[in-house]
């Protein structure tokens, strides 16, 4: 190999191993967070339930399969519902809505906050003042009433509350995000690539947005736990998911009576505790990140 190869061809080979060595020790850090570990391990045990769903009942969650309201059998391990509808089916598919509404949710928020809050971070004066000052004004707003209001008027769907939450959730992280961008812009390696060329673009997010993800993914995690359990209450009011389709809010929107909560506690119980877990576990996993992506953290 030539002096000219080696050159060039070396730098890359030392970015990939500063790279693959950084991701080693973000990992280890996180898996001494025992509970971290074991909540991410629950996650994944959670989420390929849900995804194989149709493996782990045989039963339809929107069909009558049986008496209205019996009690746990073995064919039906957690009862029937008022409609006679398996629990167990509609706990299992519940949790493809409610967690597919928080991963889309945020993603839709993340990619808000990325434009904006990195165009506030890099360019600053009187279009970071505008964005900001945008972003306090729907900061103003209590959040759920607002999404409240926004689903009752354009009508109470699995997508809507996707696209809602998502809309209206960017407000926090985009602050989050305009932060790291204001440190990270006065870097050296910033000064060197427009020293070289690089465009507004290219230092924006090719250069400084990668290096100031580290927050924004911990903020992410949150969001998600914090948009099931919107959804749980959205549809627990009766504007999120639709009958006859199931979600973990929906399931407990048919448990609202005391005669319910006292004498049938199966339709009331797994869904309540699905959603407390699930978001238990991601907000766990969140502070295993939060810990791991830390600089301060010991890299021993």
């Amino acid at each position: 190999m030539t002096a000219q190869a080696s050159a060039s061809v070396g730098p890359l080979r030392i970015f990939k191993s500063s790279s693959d060595s950084w991701r080693k020790r973000v990992w280890r850090r996180f898996t001494r967070h025992r509970v971290a570990l074991a909540s991410l391990i629950l996650l994944i045990f959670v989420t390929a339930a849900v995804v194989a769903a149709p493996l782990l009942t045989p039963h339809s969650p929107i069909k009558f399969v049986g008496a209205t309201e019996a009690p746990p059998t073995q064919e039906h391990p957690l009862g029937t519902d008022r409609l006679g509808r398996d629990v167990w089916a509609r706990l299992i598919y519940g949790g493809r809505v409610s967690i597919s509404v928080g991963i889309v949710a945020v993603a839709i928020s993340i990619a808000i906050t990325i434009v904006l809050g990195t165009v506030s971070g890099y360019y600053g004066g009187w279009l970071d003042m505008l964005i900001m000052r945008f972003t306090d004004v729907m900061m103003v707003f209590p959040g759920l009433i607002l999404i409240m209001v926004v689903v009752s008027v354009i009508g109470p769907s699995i997508y809507n509350v996707m696209i809602v939450i998502g809309i209206l959730g960017w407000t926090g992280t985009t602050r989050l995000l305009r932060g790291q961008i204001l440190s990270v812009r006065e870097w050296d390696f910033v000064t060197a690539a427009r020293c070289v060329g690089a465009s507004n673009g290219q230092i924006m997010f090719r250069h400084i947005l990668p290096n100031a993800l580290a927050p924004l993914l911990v903020a992410a995690t949150f969001g998600v736990a914090g948009a099931i359990l919107t959804e749980a209450g959205l549809s627990y009011l009766g504007l999120g998911v639709l009958p006859p389709a199931p979600s973990w809010g929906s399931m407990l929107n048919g448990a609202q009576s005391i005669y319910i909560l006292e004498n049938f506690w199966w339709l009331w119980l797994p869904p309540g505790v699905a959603i407390f877990v699930t978001v238990l576990a991601i907000n766990f996993v969140g502070d295993g990140l939060r810990d791991a992506l830390d600089p301060r953290t010991s890299l021993d």
